[in-house]
């Protein structure tokens, strides 16, 4: 059982760590609000640029260009989004563990890791890592996107990889958040075409080479702000669980150190109480 001393030492190191949590989950809440609007602007801008490409797919010219046609996939690369700094829950593991899940199968993966704990975690699997990027999410990103989509048309366009993805986690509510891997290459045609529509100048060949790589950016981008907004809500949650667990821990010991205590002074008064009896029964006996 421990001394009174090294409880009252315990109770007071818990205290400090629980102001110190306390205060990293107030900073996560603000980081959060602030992240709220320019999430709205990137998910704004990212539409804009989709309705770009959606034009594109509208030319017979533009379908036929390397960016919208498949093959026969044997390289593929991976953008893997996630935190530089941990007590965020489950939200790196999360993400790490869909990302490694969707490569089962695919061939010689090449990864552009965003994020010091993805980084971590892929490096000791053994995971080929071309790039990575640390600190990215604590400045203002928009070069490091455009940076990353113009890498990633080059080793496309260059036919050292044949399709790319995207690996983030996706904000839906400061309670949700979703991984998510979508892909960006090659450019999908799903949607229904018909010809006509835009015409552009030069050629649509020509318009491509240079929308494609804006579309990946303006992707690379908003998956960006998704994943702060979803880094600092889950750091928030984390940091709440962690000051309620604190607090458990101190009011727990608490109690041991209040019983502890009411025991030492218990015994002490039996010592003082029997010390006064044996007084008493001396000078009895004198």
């Amino acid at each position: 059982m421990p001394s009174i001393k090294v409880i009252k030492r315990r109770m007071t190191s818990v205290g400090t760590t629980k102001k110190i949590i306390r205060a990293m989950g107030m900073v996560a809440a603000s980081k959060l609000q602030r992240e709220r609007p320019r999430l709205i602007a990137a998910r704004s801008y990212f539409g804009e640029a989709t309705k770009m490409i959606d034009d594109l797919r509208r030319s017979e010219d533009a379908r036929e260009h390397a960016f919208f046609t498949r093959r026969a996939v044997q390289n593929t690369a991976y953008v893997v989004i996630t935190s530089d700094r941990g007590l965020c829950g489950s939200y790196n593991v999360n993400l790490i563990t869909k990302t490694l899940a969707h490569m089962k199968g695919k061939k010689d993966e090449k990864i552009i890791a965003i994020g010091f704990k993805g980084y971590e975690q892929l490096k000791r699997r053994n995971k080929n890592i071309l790039l990575r990027y640390v600190d990215v999410l604590d400045t203002g990103f928009h070069k490091d996107a455009e940076r990353i989509a113009g890498y990633l048309s080059s080793l496309y366009a260059s036919g050292e990889i044949d399709e790319a993805y995207v690996a983030f986690t996706k904000f839906e509510t400061a309670l949700s958040h979703r991984p998510s891997i979508e892909k960006v290459l090659p450019i999908g045609l799903e949607k229904p075409v018909y010809v006509g529509g835009m015409q552009y100048e030069k050629s649509a060949h020509f318009y491509a080479d240079h929308a494609i790589p804006l579309y990946l950016g303006a992707f690379i981008y908003a998956a960006l702000h998704e994943s702060i907004a979803c880094e600092q809500a889950a750091r928030m949650i984390s940091t709440d669980t962690s000051t309620h667990n604190a607090a458990d821990i101190i009011q727990k010991l608490t109690r041991v150190y209040n019983r502890r205590r009411q025991a030492s002074i218990t015994q002490e008064i039996s010592e003082i109480v029997s010390s006064a009896s044996m007084l008493k029964d001396t000078k009895h006996y004198q």
